[in-house]
């Protein structure tokens, strides 16, 4: 095996990003024979398997730090699991192989299949469990917004920034039952809500394209993982996200210090959870907001995948067409 590198020059973020964007589409295209299918588990296991047989012909020593869960818990892609032909630099992945398990198995929309790399040691290793975030698009001072502040103080610091009135504003906020006090919080300010059943990655890059989602802020508690990798988007897309890890019992904090967390209370910006240079794609499985999902015509499957580097700011669509029997 060649002797593996992980100084963040040894990462070739261009040569790379391509074979990047490959693992997102194979990931995607394995769970396309069960959308609507009313079977997440079969959906994620085909996503995870093809990601994982991609990954592993890409040139790299890669470390799964965010992915499907602990060694036990996942047969494939656990986190600490190492990916690539161990012939390259050493890279952190971060992924989803499946984002919208539910609303692949239902048809709904903004399914994805989404994956991000950057150097050996540049991501935070987020165990498990929930986090807290607050999310808003590029052009804002930092600090506009924090998770110290309430929901309501949070709706009108925005509007003030952006120069509106709080009923111009625009939340996305996860549909569950821990919410009712947030959702009914922003909605006194007069702020609109976009409420969504899964995939808050989705959720976090609608902030960073307002103008062309309609979402202004992103906020409330899910899993840190996604949090990770909607950090990582929005590394390359601009934007602010705050995290905070939530824990439940006393086993999750442990599962926080085994991945080497000391502070348990952090509030951790983008750039700590991403702290280098960091490429990101993402393929639509479902239709949705950010990418159309696949396509099917006779013969053929086409999918339409978001490729970004955060070192050039640049943003590639893409559109792949592949036969089928």
């Amino acid at each position: 095996m060649a002797q593996i590198t992980s100084q963040a020059s040894d990462f070739q973020d261009r040569m790379l990003s391509l074979g990047l964007a490959r693992v997102s589409e194979a990931a995607a295209l394995a769970s396309a024979r069960l959308i609507g299918r009313g079977d997440e588990k079969a959906a994620d296991q085909a996503a995870v398997d093809a990601m994982r047989t991609q990954l592993n012909l890409l040139d790299i020593a890669g470390v799964v730090v965010i992915g499907e869960g602990e060694r036990d818990e996942a047969p494939m892609l656990f986190i600490g699991e190492e990916v690539g032909t161990g012939k390259g630099p050493g890279v952190d992945i971060a992924l989803d192989p499946l984002e919208g398990t539910t609303l692949t198995a239902k048809d709904m929309p903004n399914a994805l299949a989404v994956i991000a790399m950057g150097p050996r040691g540049s991501m935070l290793h987020a165990p498990d469990v929930y986090m807290d975030k607050l999310a808003i698009g590029p052009g804002y001072a930092p600090g506009t917004v924090s998770l110290d502040m309430s929901p309501g103080e949070r709706i009108h610091a925005l509007a003030r920034a952006k120069g509106c009135k709080p009923q111009d504003i625009m939340a996305c906020i996860l549909e569950r039952p821990r919410h009712e006090d947030l959702i009914a919080e922003v909605r006194e300010t007069g702020a609109a809500i976009r409420l969504i059943t899964d995939g808050d990655v989705a959720g976090v890059m609608h902030c960073a394209e307002p103008d062309v989602t309609g979402i202004d802020i992103y906020m409330g508690s899910g899993g840190a993982p996604e949090g990770v990798l909607a950090a990582a988007a929005l590394k390359c897309m601009g934007g602010q996200i705050y995290g905070r890890l939530l824990f439940r019992n006393e086993d999750e904090k442990v599962r926080a210090r085994r991945v080497g967390i000391s502070d348990l209370d952090r509030i951790y910006s983008r750039d700590d959870m991403v702290r280098g240079d960091v490429i990101f794609a993402a393929t639509g499985v479902t239709d949705g907001s950010l990418l159309a999902g696949i396509r099917r015509e006779p013969g053929f499957l086409t999918t339409e995948t978001l490729l970004m580097r955060s070192k050039t700011g640049s943003r590639r669509r893409m559109t792949y067409r592949t036969p089928v029997e």
